[in-house]
């Protein structure tokens, strides 16, 4: 059927009581989300898995020993976990929501529902995409009573998951140890996944979690669910699992202290929940993420992204005009295409020399920059690189102009002192206020107005909200902080793409904060994490893998010893890593002998050969390096599977070690591809150099990979790694 979404309405007559059945079918070309709506009924939940045919939707088996409900309210079945909850304005808690029509416009289903007592409006919508695999679903919220209704619960959907052996795979971590991986058996009880950061949501918990239906997880095959909250602000995933045949998943803005005061005519809108189902594992489902996301959820998502040095790991905050230059000139002659200076270049009567001043205050310290912003640019042009610049638009110090200005801007509890941040005087400007938007729209207006030839923008979040409340709010309404403030940032945030839609913008937020579906369409990228050590990386770039496509992640090769593990690694293996993401350097060239320089710059050309099928690529993870076999690795492919790059990382070091072929996936069994090793430095090529296998071969069989690197004795040490380019003849 080629239609990619249909309603098959089955009418039952009776013209008594106006009734009505439909069976919506919600499909794309590899799933089918069924739910039945009768009318003056709850809708509910009948299948949710891989795409059924006619046949097969007419003689749907009824869900039994489970609560089906698409969207339960609370109130008349207490005890169940419920997916809205509120207080009427005559001070009822109870709702019963029941279907009142269906309608569709596009790829958008909408199921209208109504409370049988009160004129409240519910509307669940289901949006698919064909060709990507996934539904998008998300509620609407209408309060048509005279006075004000209070939601307490507002999850953005339910979904119930059948039992059986499922396991549960998330993501977790820390400042410079973002993106783990953790796998669990899904048990009785209570899952919670959550964040209360208030600006940042992806250091300790991840609003993406994948289900395996046949047990633990594999990459490759097995059905699996993934889902994905698309918000920037504080969430909660709560998989509830009773005395019934399912596990109930529900996902929304955390309700904590941030009950809503929806007013008479209001609409209240729940951010979407993307849904996918696979049936090759987790690495399908995220192919899936991955597509859907470059196409439709990031900024500039079609389109390569540069190969950039930041400043950061070179200088930190020792910025001056000569030292920028000569960054320039470093990377321009290693084949890089953009420079960007992070922080440290302004702030005047208070200079920014560490972390606690001068944030808000963003004018050109010319005692650093005597040239200003145009004498980099100059040096840029002179360079042939691009050039960009670190914000941290949201915050302020205490010690700034800013702040001493406007004190009425941060987020501060009432009749309390504000709770200070990094540095001891770092404060969060209150989003919810329309003056602090239009301040900090135009911090980058102010910055792309006057130097037009700026490329790129790093955008840095350093602090979490410490202290509930806001000078702008009502008092009625401090519980209303949360959510306005990531309102007033997604206002910003349109503003910005509104005027300056091919402007890179890099999500940091102290690293890896802002990995979420919520700000990238706003953003081209985000800092993985802080962390740059190549070990470590690859455990959390393995993990991010799970949701978020390699052109979104920034991975750059830094300096030995780490500057933030101290570990010391070989520069291949350094580069062999950050090259399968959005490849950068985070290092001061300066002190790089002429020998690494060299090897920088050739696998920067090599880069550019395979860039496209890397950023664009479907991503087949192999190996984890969670399993603890020595090794980890990946691959991408074309499309077309005409070209591919796998990766070879080994984890740990030992003689007489043992480690597995891999074997790899996603090619054409029936062509032939031919291998080149990319990076080497081995004094002999591998011994399948140049030569031809075919795509059943590499798939079922493997290539025995040297366990070492052979360079010169002198260049010998632990860490060993491969990238092979295979390509089809």
């Amino acid at each position: 059927m080629k239609r990619r979404l249909f309603i098959a309405l089955l009418m039952m007559l009776c013209p008594a009581l106006s009734m009505w059945a439909a069976q919506v079918v919600v499909q794309t070309k590899s799933i089918s989300l069924v739910l039945d709506v009768e009318n003056g009924q709850q809708p509910k939940y009948v299948y949710f898995g891989a795409k059924l045919n006619a046949n097969e939707l007419q003689h749907l088996q009824t869900p039994v020993n489970g609560r089906m409900e698409a969207y339960p309210a609370y109130g008349l079945n207490t005890p169940a976990e419920a997916a809205l909850a509120m207080r009427h304005t005559d001070g009822n808690l109870s709702s019963a929501l029941v279907a009142e029509g269906v309608s569709t416009e596009g790829q958008l289903t909408r199921i209208r529902m109504k409370d049988t007592v009160y004129p409240i409006q519910v509307d669940l919508c289901l949006k698919a995409y064909e060709t990507e695999d996934m539904i998008e679903m998300w509620t609407e919220i209408t309060n048509n009573e005279k006075g004000i209704v209070t939601l307490t619960t507002f999850a953005s959907a339910m979904l119930p998951i059948r039992r059986g052996n499922v396991w549960l795979s998330h993501l977790y971590g820390s400042w410079a140890n973002e993106g783990r991986v953790v796998e669990e058996p899904l048990e009785p009880g209570i899952k919670l996944l959550k964040n209360k950061d208030g600006t940042r949501n992806s250091h300790t918990d991840h609003a993406e979690v994948m289900f395996s239906l046949d047990g633990r997880a594999q990459e490759n095959t097995g059905d699996v669910i993934g889902a994905a909250l698309c918000y920037s602000g504080n969430y909660r995933l709560k998989i509830d699992t009773d005395d019934t045949e399912y596990h109930y998943f529900f996902a929304g803005i955390n309700e904590d202290n941030s009950e809503y005061h929806l007013k008479r005519g209001e609409r209240f809108v729940t951010p979407p929940l993307a849904v996918t189902f696979s049936q090759q594992g987790l690495s399908g489902a995220s192919r899936n993420f991955h597509k859907w996301g470059r196409k439709y959820r990031l900024a500039n998502g079609t389109t390569e992204r540069k190969i950039l040095l930041n400043s950061w790991e070179g200088v930190y905050f020792d910025i001056n005009q000569q030292g920028m230059d000569q960054m320039m000139a470093d990377i321009a002659s290693m084949g890089g295409e953009l420079f960007v200076m992070d922080d440290g270049w302004f702030g005047d009567k208070y200079p920014r020399k560490t972390d606690n001043s001068s944030l808000g205050d963003w004018v050109v310290d010319k005692r650093k920059l005597p040239d200003g912003i145009e004498g980099l640019l100059r040096d840029a042009r002179k360079n042939g690189v691009k050039f960009g610049i670190w914000i941290e638009p949201e915050m302020a110090n205490t010690t700034s102009e800013l702040y001493e200005a406007h004190p009425d801007w941060i987020v501060k509890a009432p009749k309390r002192d504000a709770v200070l941040g990094r540095g001891g005087t770092q404060v969060v400007l209150d989003l919810s206020n329309p003056k602090v938007q239009d301040y900090v729209f135009g911090i980058v207006d102010g910055l792309m107005t006057n130097y037009p030839d700026s490329a790129s923008i790093k955008w840095d979040a350093n602090m979490t909200i410490l202290n509930h409340g806001s000078q702008y709010l009502t008092m009625a309404d401090q519980s209303h902080l949360y959510i306005e403030y990531h309102r007033g940032f997604e206002k910003v945030c349109q503003r910005i793409r509104a005027k300056y839609p091919k402007l890179t913008i890099q999500a940091c937020a102290s690293g890896g904060g802002r990995a979420n579906w919520g700000v990238l369409p706003y953003f081209d990228e985000f800092w993985v994490s802080d962390n740059t050590d190549a070990l470590q990386r690859i455990y959390m770039q393995w993990g991010t893998s799970y949701f978020f496509p390699a052109i979104a992640m920034a991975s750059h090769i830094s300096a030995t010893p780490n500057h933030t593990v101290f570990r010391t690694t070989a520069l291949k293996y350094r580069i062999d890593v950050a090259m399968s993401g959005r490849l950068g350097m985070e290092i001061q060239p300066k002190n790089m002998t002429e020998a690494e320089k060299a090897l920088c710059r050739n696998a920067i050309a090599q880069y550019k050969q395979i860039r496209p099928i890397v950023q664009f690529g479907d991503i087949y993870r192999l190996v984890s390096p969670y399993e603890k076999k020595g090794l980890a690795s990946l691959m991408y492919v074309t499309e077309p599977k005409g070209k591919a790059v796998f990766y070879w990382w080994k984890t740990e070091s030992f003689q007489n070690e043992h480690l597995p072929r891999v074997k790899m996936a996603g090619l054409d069994a029936t062509r032939m591809y031919k291998v080149t090793e990319l990076n080497r430095i081995d004094l002999q090529p591998l011994p399948f150099e140049g030569q031809q296998f075919s795509g059943a071969y590499l798939m079922n069989h493997g290539l025995d990979v040297p366990y070492r690197n052979e360079p010169e004795w002198s260049q010998k040490n632990d860490w060993s790694s491969r990238v092979l380019l295979l390509e089809a003849q």
